[in-house]
């Protein structure tokens, strides 16, 4: 099939403190980095080469995937000096692309979880001839994201970045973050300086009359920049609703890795995931959330939506709600923590230090 580039230059600073120690593409998404469901789903579709894109925490990836060889692929990676947006990262790693001028080049953001069907983007780069080909996706509301109009055929004729007015949104399509290069293309690029792809190059080769295809593909799509969407991702990993082959049991209501101890009146519900050594105490209530390695859950904790760092301790009887807790940290009992909180690497909060509603 086609060589590939995944960016995973990233600092991730919407999911911070997750990625204080870690780049987003190795926090843990139903049991694994999220980058093994990319590379695995690259791998299903046929793509035998990829070239990471790293900058943030580079050094963190290799010693994890090496060669690649036990996921069936070919990896090699490059790192950015300086980071160079999304333009930039794709052109400092054209030196490493065997592919020839008109030969396809697959390119992946990474930190979107999605179904694509990646062979038909391929596809339709090839039969329409375009000079890029981009997945779309289709949202309810596109104000957060870049609209990209379509005329019947499926050509792009504009780039339209986070319309606010009701005038500005012509259109509910949405860049989606994958795309299919003309190898060529990829020269075209300037060196030496932060390009975007979506502000700079892709506006640029509109106005110089490039064909640029888009295709729509509305299967499951989600962005996972935000804390939220990211303990959403790895739970919709676990039941089955995001497809990825590299999930490491069978999909379910919860997936407790093999070295996690769970209580036998535990309760763990609606994606939960249970990472390596991580313990879950007695009569604990878990719904939707990703408890990473070697955490603890004491007896009586209930914790929805949330996300509990490797290594943090959870203590009885505390109540989490889409809440984040980093690395390390330690919440002791009692505490309520809810709506968004998000408690940095090795913090300590004291016994019912924080509530929400009376103590009694």
């Amino acid at each position: 099939m086609t060589e590939a580039i995944l960016l995973v230059g990233g600092r991730g600073t919407r999911l911070r403190p997750l990625t204080v120690h870690t780049p987003k593409p190795m926090v843990p998404a139903a049991g694994v980095p999220f980058l093994t469901h990319q590379l695995a789903r690259a791998k299903a579709a046929g793509v035998e080469r990829i070239v990471l894109a790293t900058s943030y925490l580079a050094e963190v990836f290799e010693p994890y995937f090496g060669d690649g060889s036990s996921l069936g692929l070919h990896l090699e990676y490059v790192t950015e000096e300086e980071p160079l947006g999304t333009g930039g990262a794709i052109r400092n790693v054209a030196s490493r692309l065997h592919s020839g001028p008109d030969e396809p080049v697959l390119v992946f953001n990474g930190d979107i979880l999605t179904g694509l069907d990646i062979p038909a983007l391929v596809r339709t780069h090839e039969t329409t001839g375009a000079d890029v080909s981009l997945h779309l996706t289709r949202v309810e509301d596109p104000r957060a994201f870049g609209l990209v109009p379509t005329d019947a055929t499926g050509r792009v004729t504009a780039f339209l970045e986070k319309p606010q007015t009701p005038e500005e949104i012509v259109t509910d399509q949405i860049n989606a973050g994958a795309y299919v290069f003309r190898r060529s293309v990829i020269d075209t690029i300037p060196t030496g300086r932060p390009v975007s792809v979506e502000r700079e190059t892709f506006p640029d080769l509109l106005a110089t009359g490039a064909h640029l295809q888009g295709m729509v593909d509305s299967t499951y799509w989600l962005d996972l920049g935000t804390p939220q969407a990211f303990v959403r991702g790895s739970a919709d990993l676990v039941l089955g609703r995001a497809p990825s082959p590299a999930v490491p049991g069978r999909c379910g209501d919860r997936l407790v890795l093999p070295t996690a101890t769970v209580a036998p009146d535990a309760k763990l519900t609606g994606g939960t995931v249970v990472g390596e050594g991580a313990h879950i105490g007695e009569g604990a209530r878990i719904t939707g959330s990703a408890i990473l390695p070697g955490a603890v859950v004491e007896p009586g904790a209930v914790i929805t939506d949330s996300l509990i760092g490797a290594r943090a301790r959870i203590g009885e009887r505390s109540i989490l709600e889409g809440a984040v807790i980093g690395d390390g940290a330690h919440i002791g009992p009692d505490n309520e923590l809810r709506d968004g909180v998000r408690v940095w690497c090795d913090a300590r909060i004291p016994a019912g230090a924080v509530r929400f509603s009376s103590d009694q």
